[in-house]
């Protein structure tokens, strides 16, 4: 809730009150820009997020909120009062960049965090995510959360390479694949660099190393070309350059679709602990998330509203998280993939091509047109 997100708020509610919308924000701030509908009935809901990551990208999250707005435009400038709502959202705090952690708002509507735990959380001023959000003006009422939908569709940004590579418009996202991270421990001696034998050491940083090639050997041999993993955060004490290393600490971070592949990892990384080079090896399970499937005949509205337009396109999964995974656990759900240049996100450089933005937005127009005339 900085400064530069109020004012994102402020203009999507400016751009929301122009086309004569209904706008509402519940106890976390999320927003809701809604045009109603003939009949009083489940809303068909666009969304995603205005926050961003410290220097992140103009794409990730703001795409799918502009483009519901533009959805809404195209009915309303064609004089299209649809039979049923259709609301624009924003979350609040999807990055957790300033209070962690990530997803934090789609997490307690879906119940799977605590919002009073979630309002205590602090960023590094020490300021609570509580006081910032009552600070900000956007706190609103409980009785204007989202409880259902007819649908819930975010359109997004790959943040990956896949589509640009196959040179493909359009993904339609089959699920939030799961994941698993474990925290590895390597103990052994510290000694003097200079005076003591290379047979006599106990170096948990050579022993840190083996370890981290029988993994990827081990991950590897499993022959799933969908399997992703990444040894993402490393520490090594005491840390001087004159002392052989008698501790190290580093992750395992492992993701995939089907629960049987990382169950196999889960059982790799297990395998590999105990006694090693004069060193202990241990590990443990810090976190994770079992894959998310999407609503299959949501997926297929949106699949129908490719082919109708001559897109080409692809079914894919998405590796990252979104609100859409906390969200299809109480409504039903989709995402819309469009390329990202060269697979970068999360940076000044994310870019998708103005061309393939108006490709997924005629995709989510075509599929809400979809959904106001199934019954």
């Amino acid at each position: 809730m900085s400064q530069e997100d109020i004012m994102a708020r402020d203009y999507f509610r400016a751009c929301a009150e122009e086309l004569d919308l209904r706008v509402q924000v519940d106890d976390l701030g999320c927003m809701y820009a809604t045009l109603d509908g003939l009949e009083t009935t489940k809303p068909i809901i666009m969304g995603s997020h205005l926050d961003s990551v410290e220097r992140g990208g103009r794409f990730d999250g703001v795409l799918g909120v502009i483009a519901g707005v533009e959805v809404i435009r195209t009915l309303v400038d064609h004089g299209i009062q649809p039979r049923r709502p259709v609301t624009v959202m924003n979350f609040t705090n999807e990055e957790g960049a300033r209070f962690e952690p990530a997803m934090m708002t789609s997490g307690i509507l879906a119940g799977k965090f605590s919002k009073d735990e979630m309002f205590q959380k602090r960023d590094r001023a020490g300021v609570t995510f509580g006081e910032a959000l009552a600070a900000s003006g956007y706190q609103g009422d409980a009785e204007n959360r989202v409880k259902e939908a007819t649908a819930y569709l975010e359109l997004h940004i790959e943040q990956g390479p896949v589509l640009e590579r196959e040179r493909l418009s359009i993904g339609v996202v089959d699920c939030v694949v799961g994941m698993t991270c474990y925290e590895f421990v390597v103990t052994g001696a510290s000694n003097h660099a200079g005076t003591t034998p290379m047979n006599m050491r106990r170096d948990a940083f050579f022993t840190a190393v083996e370890v981290v090639q029988q993994l990827r050997q081990e991950f590897d041999a499993l022959g799933d070309r969908d399997l992703v993993y990444t040894m993402g955060r490393v520490n090594v004490y005491p840390n001087i350059h004159t002392v052989i290393p008698n501790r190290v600490v580093f992750t395992v971070e492992a993701r995939h679709k089907h629960a049987h592949v990382i169950q196999a990892v889960e059982r790799i990384m297990e395998g590999v602990t105990g006694r090693r080079g004069g060193c202990d090896v241990t590990a443990a399970k810090v976190w994770g998330r079992d894959t998310v499937w999407f609503d299959p005949q949501i997926c297929q509205h949106v699949e129908e509203a490719v082919q109708g337009l001559g897109y080409s396109y692809q079914r894919m999964v998405s590796g990252a998280g979104h609100d859409a995974q906390f969200v299809a656990s109480f409504l039903p759900s989709a995402m819309i993939f469009v390329p990202s240049v060269g697979g970068r996100s999360h940076c000044e450089d994310e870019l998708t091509s103005y061309e393939d933005c108006e490709k997924g937005v005629n995709v989510l127009l075509r599929t809400v047109l979809s959904l106001l005339e199934s019954r």
